[in-house]
């Protein structure tokens, strides 16, 4: 019988021999079920499973020569040797099936960065400014840009964080443009040195946007209160105010159209302040008069708000109640209080955990459109979780913290929660 020290060596080798095949095994069986199931498979399993396969080998090996799996000292350090090579491919892979991308998009393979030239440091913080190349382009369908609204555009200068993908960038300065001017459509192409190529069409109509499906625009003179803007939520009583009823409840036979009613409908316009139109213009002239540097960017104009007193408001009111209020004499309008908005603090504490919200919308054909929530699997799978469905084709209506049954359809809207990246993969998947 050979000394100790040898057999060790012996044993390693052999263990090194054998455990090659069980390795790839274990290795195999960790990537595969944790990328494509979610499930860490039992180490213990797999190393049983491990073991038994270098048994085979080195049965094979005792027919050649029976001298190799005699020495007992030899196979037990063989066996140790092959247990350890199993469990660390099987962690190993367990690892990489659970880090690496369900789904890589071309977009994601040939994402572009900024050229480090055009970084500036402001407060520590990498900038960058973005500035319109060459024309501003029509988009095909939609009528051309007025010619001031095109040098606007094509004068304008943005100053955005430089720790960005360019596609992000893109989305930002179309938000951006679509946000300051209301376009109607916006597509912006950066090269490296943030040189941005656009292509916008003008907006069309501003007020028929605002107004919801179902309801009219209505405009009158009334008594308003200091502030009022756009998207207050108000209460129009006409006739008598004492006595006014909702608009569509039963009134006594003795009560007209005209009297003792009550008009819920939602400010879309106001007559502005006069002292906060100055104030904008002031701002703006202050900003635009420059001593031959680089011109300062043009404030954002204040939301319009009611000076008070006798003012001209429009408002969105159900269709039915329409020409009722126009018949009627508005006595008075009320402002309705909207609440403390407890939504607003849960945004913020999602955002500082590095979640996002998003409304995406199921593509006919797509990988939801027929199955349950359930069935997809979503929050396993991709990461999310739907928080609200709205199925306006259906008649489901909203479906809050929707359960595992939820049936989905082409044309329903999910809002969905979590990282970028996870939203980012839902969507390419849902629409």
């Amino acid at each position: 019988m050979a000394a100790l020290p040898f057999e060790v060596l012996l044993g390693l080798y052999l263990g090194l021999l054998t455990g090659i095949v069980p390795a790839v095994v274990a290795w195999t069986l960790g990537f595969g079920f944790r990328y494509f199931t979610g499930i860490t498979i039992p180490g213990f399993a797999v190393v049983v499973l491990g073991v038994a396969i270098a048994g085979v080998n080195g049965g094979l090996l005792g027919l050649i020569d029976q001298n190799v799996t005699q020495a007992p000292a030899r196979v037990a350090v063989a066996v140790l040797v092959v247990f350890a090579i199993t469990l660390y491919a099987h962690a190993q892979g367990d690892k990489l099936g659970a880090n690496l991308p369900k789904r890589v998009s071309l977009r994601q393979l040939t994402e572009r960065t900024l050229s480090t030239d055009v970084v500036e440091l402001v407060g520590g913080r990498g900038q960058v400014r973005v500035r319109v190349t060459g024309e501003v382009a029509d988009v095909e369908g939609y009528p051309p840009l007025p010619v001031d609204l095109r040098t606007t555009i094509r004068e304008a200068t943005w100053t955005f964080p430089a720790d960005v993908p360019l596609s992000e960038l893109e989305t930002r300065v179309a938000d951006r443009l679509r946000t300051d001017h209301d376009l109607s459509a916006v597509s912006v192409r950066l090269d490296e040195r943030a040189r941005a190529e656009v292509a916008a069409a003008p907006p069309l109509g501003a007020l028929s946007k605002r107004v919801p499906s179902g309801e009219r625009a209505v405009s009158l003179t009334t008594l308003v209160p200091t502030g009022l803007a756009p998207g207050d939520e108000v209460t129009v009583a006409a006739g008598d105010a004492d006595s006014a009823v909702p608009a569509g409840e039963a009134t006594d036979a003795e009560t007209t159209d005209s009297e003792a009613r009550a008009f819920e409908a939602t400010v879309l316009g106001v007559k502005a302040a006069p002292t906060a139109t100055a104030d904008a213009d002031a701002a703006t002239d202050s900003a635009t008069a420059t001593d031959g540097g680089d011109d300062l960017p043009t404030p954002p104009r204040p939301t319009p708000t009611a000076a008070g007193g006798e003012s001209r408001v429009t408002l969105a009111v159900d269709r039915a109640d329409a020409t009722a209020l126009l018949s009627a004499d508005p006595d008075r309008l009320v402002v309705r209080s909207r609440g403390v908005r407890r939504e607003f603090e849960l945004v913020s504490l999602l955002r500082r955990a590095g979640r996002r919200f998003r409304r995406l919308t199921v593509r006919e054909g797509g990988a939801l459109d027929g199955t349950t929530l359930g069935e997809a699997s979503v929050r396993d799978t991709y990461g999310v979780a739907v928080l609200a469905v709205r199925q306006p084709s259906g008649t489901g209506g909203w479906k809050l913290a929707p359960e595992g049954s939820t049936e989905l359809h082409a044309g329903d809207d999910l809002f969905a929660v979590g990282t970028r990246d996870e939203l980012a993969r839902f969507e390419e998947v849902v629409a």
